[in-house]
């Protein structure tokens, strides 16, 4: 699928924001967008469909969701995710996961309070919390015997103590490690945030895209305390590809919890749907759009599986822990780099050189670390490899 002209930051925003996007490569390769996570996929027909039907009627004035978007989102989650019991009434529309990040953490923290992250973290969670005056605590995760991502749970509890935090950040599946936390770690990870009174927020945009042989478990569902102290945040803009149209929404069960973060999120006046975003949706978690989200994950699965296999057998001193979810691989090359007296900088400068237009991984806060991009044709993540062995990671 060519991007190029069909405002696409993935492949026209090279050299764009420096610090950010990858440099375009030399004249001679094309570029590879491994980088920003949206994909390199056309979305399911019923998404385009839908909204060309709704564009047919000229005119677009005020509305109200209806109550198909409201069933498509219940019927979603009953079926996805196993959700049941969830109403009209816990769910709400957000101006993007980030939006609802911040409604509430200044519903409930003021700014100069901590907040609780897991290391490595989404740049946009950085970005958005830092901006609106908040302190960031990092409880670092840990690699297992076996490599997995682990949370620390002692580290959290002393962390959330020694700095008076009431309200966390909880990522499921985690963004960048592509961990899917399994029913026992959202259960501890809950015990320590209800032990010391924090509001959890718990992004799950990446729950539709589980690889094969793992399991979403909501935040919301592993208790009945779990499910009062939560908001939880989804889109169907990860899943299908529609971030450019702008369009999240809350679960949150808890009136309390609601109020107040429905309060903030509607008195700056900016927090309203996009009649074609609500389209969209509708268009997206039709059962058209369930056959094509599991041949997503399939295909996903495919990618992961393959380029896990030629990094860790072709390059070696670069390490990863498999992804368990998303599209993404998080790259450790700290002992490739020692080993070969070059900088993180450096060794990405020889990726996008040769158009492999990876993703700088120290704004993660994770040092020495790339994030790569796997949602493209199986062709394209075979380029990419070949191009990585034949010049970057060469002495």
């Amino acid at each position: 699928m060519d991007r190029h002209g069909k405002d696409a930051i993935a492949v026209d925003g090279l050299g764009q924001d420096p610090g950010f996007a990858p440099e375009p490569p030399k004249p001679g390769f094309d570029v590879i967008p491994m980088w920003v996570a949206d994909m390199n996929f056309p979305t399911v027909p019923t998404i385009t469909e839908a909204i060309i039907e709704r564009a047919k009627h000229p005119a677009f004035g005020y509305f109200t969701p209806t109550d198909e978007y409201y069933d498509a989102i219940i019927g979603w989650q009953r079926d996805r995710n196993g959700i049941a019991g969830l109403t009209k009434e816990h769910i709400g529309y957000e101006n993007g996961v980030l939006g609802g990040v911040i409604s509430t953490l200044t519903s409930f923290a003021a700014p100069g309070d901590a907040v609780l992250l897991h290391s490595p973290t989404y740049i946009g969670f950085t970005h958005c919390i830092e901006n609106n005056g908040y302190r960031i605590v990092h409880s670092p995760l840990k690699r297992d015997a076996d490599g997995i991502w682990r949370m620390d749970f002692d580290d959290m509890d002393r962390r959330i103590k020694e700095n008076n935090i009431h309200v966390a950040v909880f990522c499921s599946p985690h963004n960048p490690t592509g961990r899917v936390w399994e029913r026992w770690e959202i259960e501890r990870a809950m015990e320590v945030y209800k032990a010391n009174d924090c509001v959890v927020i718990s992004d799950e945009i990446w729950s539709d895209i589980i690889l094969s042989g793992h399991q979403h478990i909501p935040t919301q569902s592993v208790s009945d305390d779990a499910r009062d102290r939560t908001a939880a945040f989804y889109a169907p803009s990860k899943t299908f590809n529609l971030a450019g149209l702008v369009g999240s929404y809350h679960i949150i069960y808890s009136k309390y919890l609601r109020d107040r973060i429905v309060a903030k999120g509607s008195k700056p006046h900016y927090n309203d749907m996009n009649v074609l975003s609500m389209h969209a949706l509708i268009g997206a978690y039709k059962p058209e759009g369930r056959v094509w989200c599991d041949d997503l994950r399939e295909t996903i699965t495919a990618n992961v599986d393959y380029a896990y296999d030629y990094i860790t057998s072709h390059f070696d001193g670069v390490t990863l822990a498999k992804p368990q979810g998303t599209y993404m691989l998080f790259l450790d090359c700290a002992s490739w780099c020692e080993r070969h007296g070059m900088t993180i900088g450096e060794l990405e400068k020889r990726g996008w050189d040769v158009g492999v237009a990876w993703q700088d991984g120290t704004m993660f806060q994770w040092p020495d670390t790339i994030r790569m991009n796997l949602a493209l044709p199986l062709s394209r993540v075979q380029e990419a490899m070949r191009r990585l062995s034949e010049y970057v990671f060469v002495d």
